[in-house]
């Protein structure tokens, strides 16, 4: 089959980042009204429901655009050589515009005017480290399972950024797209727009470094490895250790 028309990628980058800023947005509102004050509870619905969607975006546009849907992934996808530089400019155009679009589908949803300033603080050094690492071992994720697995990125990239949730003290954004996005909300999962430079720095910052070492780390791999095989480490003889 030939490749999607890059007109056809972009929709698919624009609707896929579109639907999951209605989902993080979205449960994050339900969440929260839900919750009855509990921030725990609302957190655990927000997380699922991101978690899940994330696994079916990637399953219906990963085969028309790699479902970026992330111009970190955009990035990293730019360093390796697998996008043309005017192509990934303009993926990462309409994740942004996909992005801003969702918050307000989500936030018209449930009766909130389409744009509104984040009033969430999010700032501190501990919270940009949450942020790169969260965009590092994202990245890192994609490219192992891209190398040894790729039917499994839909359903790693949503686990993954389910565990974020709570393992990352910014609790997982890890998607610059999303980062502008959610400084135009001001409910549950919103960011301050004075923040929100800041965690777009952190996540490009792991976005570059888990690219340059998954390049070297994966690099010397067999190009034949099963699907689904685990890589067997190979045991040098003395002889030829040098």
């Amino acid at each position: 089959m030939p490749p999607f028309t890059l007109s056809r990628r972009l929709a698919a980058e624009l609707l896929g980042t579109a639907l999951l800023l209605a989902v993080v947005v979205g449960s994050g509102i339900m969440a929260e009204r839900l919750a009855g004050g509990n921030v725990a509870i609302a957190l655990i619905g927000n997380t699922l429901a991101t978690g899940a969607g994330l696994v079916v975006l990637i399953l219906i546009f990963g085969p028309v655009s790699g479902c970026h849907i992330n111009p970190a992934v955009t990035l990293s996808f730019l360093m390796q050589g697998k996008i043309l530089r005017s192509e990934a400019a303009l993926y990462v155009l309409v994740q942004v515009i996909g992005a801003v679009a969702g918050v307000i589908v989500a936030h018209l949803m449930f009766d909130h005017a389409p744009v509104v300033a984040g009033i969430k603080v999010r700032s501190g050094g501990g919270q940009w480290l949450g942020e790169a690492v969260a965009s590092f071992g994202l990245i890192l994720t994609i490219m192992g399972c891209l190398r040894f697995r790729t039917t499994a990125v839909p359903y790693a990239v949503g686990l993954y950024i389910t565990a974020g949730y709570w393992f990352t003290s910014s609790t997982s954004f890890a998607n610059p797209a999303v980062t502008v996005a959610r400084a135009l909300t001001d409910t549950f999962t919103g960011i301050r727009p004075l923040d929100a430079p800041f965690f777009i720095v952190a996540e490009i910052g792991g976005a570059i470094l888990a690219t340059a070492l998954g390049l070297w780390l994966f690099s010397g791999a067999p190009e034949s490895v099963a699907e689904g095989e685990p890589q067997q480490a190979r045991t040098v003889p003395a002889d030829e250790a040098t």
